[in-house]
């Protein structure tokens, strides 16, 4: 399999990929096979191993592994996977995974869809479907994979960082996938609602009061003291650091959890939502 050239739209990563791409084909020159010899030994064709070579492919782990094998690189060759595995994804999804890696508290407020951390793959999978003009079909399994990838800090075994979540009760009725994808999506939030270094809390529709209505966001407070926010409408999205704009979202965000359900009440609705389901 070999990814799509949509993740090299960015310097970085483009970067990255020209310098995988000729350590390649000085590895196959060496080895003296031709672009279809190596192709055959590899189970790929001449054209995408020629893609590859020319840094208009993004080869998947399991391609260098054969690449690898095929030209006794001893590890060599295989060891680049760890160069590219952030190059594969968008130049957004780097940079926010980024600072998420830096932050010693996470909170996110959504009223639309569940927050991507939280995400299951169909769930999320449905979400980008849903996407007008649509993603093609690789776009559309780049996307998925660069969420799912993200969501390991989420089970981070040291505790950190903190998340707080507040949900609308309208993200949790949304029927997104259909009955089967949104069941499965309730129990992964059942499940992570119950980790220590995790505060989820739901907003109900009944509430009079909503401090929430602007929209959905995320405020990211990291280790040297700083925050920054994250602001996403359609077609575009915002990062911002100035501590005037982020101690107004973390003023918000405080009124938002007080007007929620506790955590507590919030997974009794969770539960009972998922029986309904």
């Amino acid at each position: 399999m070999i990814d799509g050239d949509s993740c090299l739209d960015d310097e970085e990563a483009g970067a990255v990929m020209r310098a995988v791409a000729r350590q390649l084909k000085l590895w196959r020159e060496a080895a003296g096979l031709t672009q279809a010899e190596f192709g055959r030994a590899i189970g790929y064709g001449e054209e995408l191993v020629s893609s590859v070579e020319r840094g208009r492919r993004i080869p998947r782990p399991e391609y260098l592994d054969a690449a690898d094998e095929a030209l006794g690189a001893g590890g060599k060759v295989a060891a680049l996977k760890e160069e590219l595995a952030e190059a594969r994804y968008p130049k957004k999804v780097r940079d926010v995974k980024r600072l998420e890696a830096e932050a010693v508290e996470i909170c996110s407020y959504n009223n639309s869809v569940v927050d991507g951390l939280l995400q299951t793959e169909e769930y999320a999978r449905a979400v980008f479907a849903s996407r007008r003009p649509p993603y093609t079909e690789a776009q559309l399994e780049q996307q998925v994979a660069a969420r799912m990838a993200r969501q390991t800090i989420v089970g981070n075994t040291t505790a950190r960082p903190l998340f707080s979540f507040v949900l609308c009760e309208a993200t949790l009725r949304r029927l997104i996938g259909g009955r089967m994808v949104m069941r499965e999506q309730l129990e992964r939030l059942s499940e992570v609602a119950r980790l220590r270094n995790v505060d989820l809390q739901v907003l109900p529709l009944t509430r009079e009061e909503n401090s929430g209505l602007d929209g959905s966001f995320r405020l990211l407070k990291l280790r040297d003291g700083g925050a920054v926010g994250l602001s996403e409408a359609p077609l575009t999205s915002r990062v911002f650091s100035v501590p005037k704009e982020t101690t107004a979202l973390d003023m918000r965000y405080g009124i938002i959890r007080a007007q929620a359900l506790t955590p507590r009440e919030s997974l009794d609705l969770i539960e009972k939502l998922r029986g309904e389901t």
